[in-house]
C-alpha cells in the first residue's frame, strides 16, 4: 500500500469520525427546541454534548489539514468549487459556539433565546451542507482539465444533492435522538425516545429513495466500481438494526446502530471514490486522483511520522474525556437561579 493510499485512508477516518462524533452535536442542537418545556430542559439538552462538541469539531479541522498538506490539488479544488457552501457552514459553526459559550452570559429572556436559535441553526446549517457537498463529489462535478472547477453555484444546488442534504439532515437529527436517551432521565428521556421512534420511518423513506437513486446520479456505481450488496448492503443493515433495537428498549445498541449506518454511509462514498478523490463529469481524463492531486512522497513521509505520534494521544484524550463525562444529565444538576 502507498503513502497516497494510506493518506486517503487517513483522511477518510477523519471525516467518518467527524461525521458520527458530531453528527450526535448537531442532532442535539437541531432537537433542544423541540424536546425541551422550560428553561431547565435546554440546559440539561445542551449539558449533554457541552463536554464534547468543540473536540468533535477538532476532526474536521484536523481532516482539512491533512488534506491541504498530503492533497494540495484536492484541497484547492474542493474548496475553490464549494467555496460559499464551506463558507456558510464555517459561519455557522460560528454562529453555533457563540450560542454555546455566551447563552448563560446574560440572564435576560431574550438574550437566551437568541442563543438558542444560533444552536438550532448553527447545527441544521451544516448538517445539511455537508450532505449536499458530499451528494456532488459522487455525482461528479465539472472540473476542467486544470484541475479547477468550472460550475456554478446553481448547479450545486440540483435536486439530488438537495435529497442528499435532507438525508444528512435527518440522520444526525435521529443519531442525535439516541444520543439525548442515553443522556438524559425521566421526562426527558420518555420524550426524545418517543421522537427517536416516530423519525425511523421518515428517515428510511427518504434514505431509500436517495439509495435508489444513486445507482443513476452518481459515479460509485458505474464508472468506479462500487459493488451493489456489500457495503451499501451493511449500511442498510445498520439502520434496520436501530428500529429493532429501539423497539426492544436497546437504545444503546440503537444508538450504535445508526452511527454504524453514519460510518458505513461515509465508506460506500469513499470506497466507491477511490483511487479518485473528485471525479470530472465533463471527461475520464479530468479526474482528480491519489495520484496526480497529492504532495510529493518527502511530504507525505514526514507526515506519517507525525501522525503516528500524535493521531494516539488525541483518540486516547478524546476517550478519556467521554469516559470522565460518562454520567447521565440529571434537571436536579441544574441550578434553579
Amino acid at each position: 500500500m502507498d503513502l497516497q493510499t494510506i493518506w486517503f485512508i487517513l483522511i477518510a477516518v477523519l471525516f467518518i469520525g467527524y461525521f458520527f462524533l458530531e453528527g450526535f452535536d448537531f442532532g442535539v442542537g437541531i432537537l433542544m427546541p423541540f424536546v425541551s418545556r422550560d428553561e431547565v430542559d435546554r440546559r440539561v439538552t445542551l449539558n449533554t454534548i457541552g463536554p464534547f462538541w468543540d473536540a468533535n469539531e477538532v476532526w474536521l479541522i484536523t481532516a482539512g489539514g491533512a488534506m491541504f498538506a498530503a492533497f494540495p490539488h484536492w484541497y484547492a479544488t474542493m474548496f475553490s468549487g464549494f467555496y460559499l457552501p464551506l463558507f456558510l457552514i464555517l459561519l455557522a459553526l460560528i454562529v453555533r459556539a457563540v450560542g454555546f459559550e455566551f447563552r448563560s452570559k446574560l440572564k435576560e429572556r431574550w438574550w437566551r433565546v437568541t442563543a438558542d436559535q444560533f444552536v438550532f441553526w448553527g447545527s441544521a446549517v451544516p448538517a445539511f451542507l455537508w450532505g449536499v457537498a458530499l451528494t456532488n463529489i459522487v455525482m461528479g462535478l465539472p472540473i476542467g482539465d486544470d484541475m479547477n472547477f468550472t460550475g456554478t453555484l446553481a448547479a450545486l444546488l440540483n435536486p439530488y444533492a438537495l435529497l442528499g442534504g435532507l438525508v444528512s439532515l435527518i440522520m444526525f437529527t435521529l443519531h442525535g435522538a439516541l444520543f439525548l436517551s442515553l443522556r438524559t432521565t425521566g421526562e426527558m428521556k420518555e420524550r426524545v425516545e418517543k421522537v427517536a421512534r416516530a423519525m425511523w420511518a421518515p428517515a428510511g423513506l427518504v434514505l431509500l429513495l436517495f439509495a435508489a437513486l444513486g445507482y443513476r446520479h452518481t459515479v460509485l456505481f458505474e464508472e468506479l466500481g462500487l459493488i451493489p450488496g456489500t457495503l451499501p448492503m451493511i449500511t442498510i443493515v445498520a439502520f434496520i438494526a436501530a428500529f429493532v433495537f429501539m423497539q426492544i428498549y436497546r437504545f444503546g445498541w440503537a444508538f450504535a446502530a445508526t452511527g454504524a449506518t453514519i460510518v458505513f454511509g461515509t465508506i460506500v462514498a469513499f470506497q466507491g471514490l477511490y483511487p479518485v478523490v473528485m471525479p470530472s463529469s465533463l471527461s475520464e481524463d479530468f479526474h482528480l486522483t491519489v495520484y496526480n492531486a497529492s504532495s510529493s512522497d518527502l511530504t507525505l513521509t514526514i507526515m506519517s511520522f507525525v501522525a503516528l505520534i500524535f493521531v494516539p494521544i488525541i483518540l486516547a484524550y478524546q476517550g478519556w474525556s467521554y469516559w470522565v463525562f460518562r454520567q447521565r444529565v440529571t434537571r436536579d444538576a441544574i441550578p434553579r437561579d
